[in-house]
């Protein structure tokens, strides 16, 4: 591995507006969100300004709509001075609103079908054999095959369908065992991964292995959390890169959780994210 990782993140950025609302909204009602502000998010987006907060060579593949909303997106990616390939797309660019109620929970509302890069769109993916890992959150299969290529292959347990269709050995499966669209075993995948992770919130995690299963435990919050919007994603980028400098699962899933935390302390994630340390 180079003294400056080069990590690429395979997926969607979503044009988000967060804001607070008292309560969730019951059914005929009407709510209004205070405090809004907008972010280049969603798994894709997430994750990447994450990996961009450190010293790692980032690349980006994702796909972008051809309206003001992919235009606003496009710009905030790009000034991050990280490698950025972007297909874009005729039609609007996928929007969402989240909704942080006084817990600091986060429901989102998806505007339009989330963008992602294919395997037949025109951007450099022989550059996915030379990183030192892949963060992969799209659909195509066939782009999870190329990701292969890397020398760490992470993949988020939402797109479990697409890597069970790629038929290829994921080095880590990340997603939260919280939420019933992600939680699942090693057992569940027709290839099992090497690690699978799954986050349990406040209570830290477990993790999987052939060995047998560990856990490990969550940073106490000094106060009450903000937000947990991006939280997980945020988790899954700091895995991403802790495995890619060497450390074993139980480490890097203790460091990522540390990222995560530090999300939960405002609304918006991207501004409260740490900083990822060197190899």
């Amino acid at each position: 591995m180079s003294a400056r990782p080069r990590i690429a993140v395979i997926g969607h950025v979503q044009h988000v507006t967060i804001g607070r609302v008292p309560a969730l909204p019951e059914r005929g009602a009407i709510v209004h969100l205070a405090e809004t502000r907008w972010i280049p998010g969603g798994g894709g987006g997430v994750a990447f300004f994450q990996l961009a907060r450190g010293p790692g060579e980032i690349l980006l593949y994702t796909a972008l709509g051809s309206d003001t909303a992919g235009d606003t997106v496009r710009e905030r990616i790009e000034a991050t001075g990280a490698r950025i390939y972007a297909v874009r797309r005729p039609g609007p660019h996928a929007r969402d609103v989240t909704m942080l109620t006084p817990d600091g929970e986060r429901t989102i509302v998806v505007v339009d079908e989330p963008l992602h890069p294919r395997h037949d769109d025109a951007l450099p993916w022989e550059a996915l054999a030379t990183c030192d890992a892949v963060f992969y959150t799209a659909y195509d299969p066939e782009l999870i095959r190329r990701a292969r290529a890397a020398r760490v292959l992470v993949v988020t347990a939402r797109r479990a369908e697409s890597l069970a269709r790629a038929g290829v050995e994921a080095d880590v499966v990340v997603g939260s065992g919280l939420d019933p669209r992600e939680a699942g075993r090693r057992a569940d995948y027709p290839v099992p991964p090497r690690v699978l992770v799954m986050t349990e919130g406040a209570r830290g995690g477990r993790i999987e292995t052939a060995r047998g299963t560990t856990h490990f435990a969550a940073p106490r919050l000094a106060a009450p959390a903000v937000g947990s919007y991006g939280a997980g994603d945020t988790f899954a980028a700091a895995l991403t890169w802790y495995t890619a400098t060497g450390l074993a699962p139980e480490d890097a899933c203790a460091r990522a959780a540390a990222h995560a935390a530090a999300v939960l302390r405002g609304a918006e994630p991207l501004a409260c994210q740490a900083r990822l340390a060197a190899p």
